[in-house]
């Protein structure tokens, strides 16, 4: 993936990562992405995912460990060309969240938007392209 990440009162700044994906059998998955900022001397980002697919639906709940929010729980629906997904972080006193779309552009290229926030408040946005590699 490849992009900008945008903070409150900030300059757009470069962002560059990649997401693995993986599935088992029981509708279970994983998912580990970094994040990184070239040319800045901000640190990467870390996610670790696990989540399930609820059977028959295009609905999906799962647990998240991010590297600076700490513990994450969230949920996501599957449409027909977006994939939108929200997320609390767990025991946070400054009550942040946040949410994700991912539009299909192509069968293997996306876009991604997604915001996190404090209470009411937008801290930071993203904005990047996504492009599928089959392993």
């Amino acid at each position: 993936m490849q992009g900008n990440w945008l903070e409150r009162n900030g300059m757009p700044i470069s962002v560059k990562g990649m997401t693995l994906v993986a599935w088992n059998r029981d509708n279970w998955f994983t998912m580990a992405t970094k994040l990184i900022f070239p040319g800045s001397d901000r640190s990467e980002i870390s996610l670790q995912y696990k989540g399930r697919l609820h059977e028959g639906e295009r609905q999906y709940t799962f647990l998240l460990q991010h590297n600076t929010l700490g513990q994450i729980e969230g949920e996501g629906w599957i449409g027909l060309d977006t994939i939108v997904q929200r997320y609390w972080v767990i025991g946070d006193r400054q009550r942040r969240s946040g949410f994700e779309t991912l539009h299909r552009i192509s069968e293997d290229k996306y876009y991604l938007s997604s915001g996190i926030m404090a209470g009411h408040f937008l801290t930071n946005t993203m904005e990047v392209s996504l492009e599928r590699q089959s392993t």
